[in-house]
């Protein structure tokens, strides 16, 4: 595929790619080469999602060999996303909860174990990283995701900006930040910094866990009871955004870059049942100021490079970090696996005639060749073109916010919905990707909602909102609020729920 294609027949413009036909020759392509990758070996998801890979395998221009013959997590698929077969954890607890989501692995482990071994080939696993679970699990199969020593080294917060400063990275992206073993006073921790308000981090967790913001006396015991070592940063203003990468070797030595257009993001939505430094959702269509869109790419571009260099690993990643309200762009954490932003990125790569991302990460995993991508620095200009302009997809989570617990009314299976002029959600038709609803239109798309014999606890997942806009229709309003249309649609998907009469 040469690069001028991704700008063939107008889908550069995010105004007329969405859910439209493009050249279908680059996905036969990266079809076949993931089945020669494959070489015969099923395979296998194992993810909270039991739909994860979806936006491949349906949307426009599905590739089929994206569909997991097995598919192993917490939430059960639906139809038309569904894989050969899925083993998850709801179907047999039938409770959705906080504790299921954070242990469903273990709920399923002997079930999974069973069909695994039924396989006739050890099975490529699709999964966002390697653990002695898995491994136990794989029972001689390829994990598709990078050695876990590795992938620890790389998120630890305490060496993010020894990582950076290796990577290249220009000074103007890193937040100012202290490494220590052990905490000290917080006015020492102030003058290390030189901010009042710090962010002490610790561990490589994610979604707001091993994070303590201190604004004062009151938040250092918590900080403290963080297990060092430490990541002590200035406090910095800004939105939360991330950008998928993608790294390929280019078979001469060196790896191709690939970065997608970044999404702005929100943290701790009340409104959403979304806790503090927990992600609400993202945003691909909003528009970014291009000096920092251009800043956060070559950031991805030098930490791709580096962890090749460095490590060996390629495949995909997603950066992490804060647009100021003076446009400035900070980096602020990496997480090299398949992040949760992943999925709904993927129309972004359709939408300019390019497969999904996952594909040839899979590839690349599974030691094949990627041929398909064409030349990386025109795909990253046309990122930086797309992403100043207005259009995209959105992904939005929906938690419940109720103190009860909940099962959802029957006859609402995931799909495309409407709301009424009273505000109730009604089922439109089947879908299973983004560009299956057109937010501007009216139209939305909860994906992953609870079977009617499901009880939801407080805090549970009840749906994921996804569409694409023309830039007309805006999910968040700032970092930390909803708009008011994601307002009426969460609204509607608690309506959807009655209370729980055990």
């Amino acid at each position: 595929m040469n690069g001028s294609a991704y700008m063939r027949d107008g889908i550069g413009d995010p105004r007329h790619n969405l859910g439209r036909h493009v050249d279908g020759a680059p996905f036969e392509v990266a079809h076949a080469e993931l089945l020669a990758a494959l070489a015969g070996r099923p395979l296998v998801a194992i993810d909270r999602f039991g739909t994860v890979l979806r936006t491949g395998y349906t949307g426009p221009n599905p590739v089929e060999a994206l569909r997991p013959a097995l598919s192993i997590g917490c939430y059960p698929a639906w139809d038309p996303a569904l894989p050969g077969m899925v083993v998850a954890a709801e179907d047999r607890t039938s409770v959705r909860s906080v504790a299921e989501r954070q242990g469903w692995l273990r709920r399923v482990r002997h079930d999974a174990a069973r069909h695994l071994v039924k396989l006739d080939r050890p099975p490529v696993i699709s999964t966002c990283f390697a653990g002695a679970q898995l491994q136990e699990l794989a029972h001689g199969g390829t994990i598709a995701a990078i050695d876990p020593g590795v992938r620890a080294t790389i998120e630890a917060r305490h060496l993010f900006d020894d990582l950076l400063r290796a990577a290249g990275v220009p000074a103007v992206a890193r937040i100012r930040c202290v490494p220590a073993e052990r905490l000290p006073g917080l006015a020492e921790l102030r003058r290390a910094v030189g901010t009042e308000r710090v962010v002490v981090q610790a561990g490589g967790g994610s979604g707001g866990r091993g994070t303590v913001i201190v604004s004062g006396e009151d938040d250092m015991g918590r900080a403290a009871r963080l297990l060092g070592p430490y990541r002590v940063a200035a406090y910095v203003e800004g939105r939360p955004c991330a950008v998928t990468v993608l790294s390929v070797p280019d078979g001469a030595g060196g790896v191709s870059v690939y970065v997608d257009r970044p999404a702005h993001s929100a943290t701790g939505v009340a409104e959403l049942g979304v806790g503090p430094l927990t992600s609400a959702g993202h945003d691909w269509s909003r528009p970014w100021p291009v000096p920092a869109a251009a800043l956060l790419v070559d950031c991805a571009e030098r930490i791709a490079v580096w962890g090749w260099r460095r490590y060996g690993v390629a495949g995909l990643f997603c950066l992490h970090a804060l647009l100021t309200p003076g446009e400035r762009v900070y980096l602020s954490a990496i997480r090299w696996r398949y992040d949760e932003s992943t999925e709904a990125s993927a129309a972004n790569q359709q939408a300019v005639g390019v497969p999904p991302f996952v594909l040839a990460h899979l590839t690349v995993m599974s030691g094949g060749r990627v041929s398909w991508l064409g030349e990386p620095h025109e795909f990253n200009q046309l990122s930086l073109l797309r992403a100043a302009r207005p259009g995209g997809p959105f992904s939005v989570r929906v938690r419940l916010r109720n103190e009860s617990p909940v099962r959802i009314a029957p006859g609402h299976p995931p799909g495309v919905y409407r709301l009424d002029r009273h505000g109730h959600p009604h089922w439109v038709r089947r879908g299973a990707h983004p560009a299956d609803a057109r937010a501007d239109d009216g139209e939305f798309l909860l994906a992953g909602l609870p079977a009617p014999d499901v009880v939801c606890h407080p805090g549970a997942d009840l749906a994921t909102v996804e569409a694409v806009t023309d830039g007309s229709t805006q999910p968040f309003l700032d970092p930390g609020g909803a708009s008011s249309f994601t307002r009426r649609v969460a609204a509607a998907v608690h309506r959807l729920f009655q209370p729980h009469d055990p």
